[in-house]
């Protein structure tokens, strides 16, 4: 199993408009194959020290494997998805973790 974790970090925060184009573009990624399990997140309401509340939206996906998860990140759609979305956030984090 291969996870991809991004978190994005508005340059709008606040803007419900923006948030909105950044989840409707990732609702497009969904299609791409190869994804097992998509998740579009907000940052839940919990307040404890070790918990990164800084970011607007993150995204995980689930892939079977590696290959998937890079054949992902070279689909058009993924490309479209930069080129139309990248303009909305100020910042990008991404976690990749597999199976141990």
């Amino acid at each position: 199993m291969f996870i991809h974790h991004v978190f994005f970090f508005l340059k709008n925060p606040e803007s419900t408009a923006d948030r909105a184009a950044l989840i409707a573009g990732l609702e497009m990624m969904t299609k791409i194959n190869g994804v097992k399990l998509a998740h579009i997140g907000k940052v839940a309401d919990t307040h404890r020290d070790v918990i990164d509340r800084s970011y607007s939206i993150s995204w995980l996906l689930i892939f079977e494997t590696k290959a998937e998860q890079d054949a992902y990140q070279d689909d058009p759609i993924h490309h479209k998805f930069i080129a139309d979305c990248a303009h909305l956030w100020e910042k990008v984090v991404v976690y990749d973790s597999e199976e141990v």
